[in-house]
């Protein structure tokens, strides 16, 4: 019960510093159009979040089962952490890899959302995925928590975080831990 407690907080830590960006995106491509066609951008830009949110979720679920491919992911989670001590923590100011904003159609936009979701939510998706082990419960709890942060609470995330940097630091030690112990489970088979 007591790792489950851990992994439970790893997950919540993991969704609060990486689940914003996603909202972020969105908000960006939204707020240049007019109020009627921004409310739909901001509903298909999260519907298709969600979807592809699944689709890792269920991919990296069961690439994590295969002995090997474990550490692949921490070293993956591993570049996560540093990317995220530079972009976070050292607040250094580096261009972001969002795609460049095209608000001239509809589908553009959704376009430009749907590419930026791909490059954000696999780094979410795998830190969730690892901490979670094998108990696929809370890896739903971390998918549908990522979601609902996503939807609603993204931009006041980004806030607390600029505001208060031990959350990221939290944050940035679970991503480090969950990378360590996939890397470490994997190297362990073969000692």
């Amino acid at each position: 019960m007591t790792e489950q407690i851990i992994i439970f907080f790893q997950i919540v830590l993991i969704d609060l510093v990486l689940a914003g960006d996603n909202a972020i995106v969105i908000g960006m491509v939204a707020s240049q159009f007019e109020s009627n066609l921004r409310k739909k951008i901001i509903f298909w830009g999260i519907s298709a979040a969600i979807v592809l949110r699944i689709i890792f979720t269920l991919m990296t679920a069961m690439l994590l089962q295969i002995n090997g491919l474990k550490a692949i992911g921490g070293i993956l989670l591993l570049y996560i952490v540093y990317k995220l001590y530079k972009d976070v923590i050292s607040s250094q100011i580096e261009e972001k890899k969002i795609p460049k904003i095209d608000n001239s159609t509809f589908f553009k936009s959704m376009l430009t959302i749907v590419i930026a979701d791909v490059t954000m939510s696999l780094d979410n998706v795998l830190g969730v995925a690892g901490a979670a082990k094998d108990h696929y419960y809370l890896l739903i709890f971390g998918l549908i928590l990522s979601i609902l942060l996503m939807a609603t609470v993204a931009n006041l995330i980004s806030k607390w975080i600029k505001k208060h940097k031990w959350i990221a630091w939290l944050g940035l030690l679970a991503i480090l831990a969950v990378a360590i112990d996939l890397i470490y489970s994997d190297i362990k088979i073969f000692l």
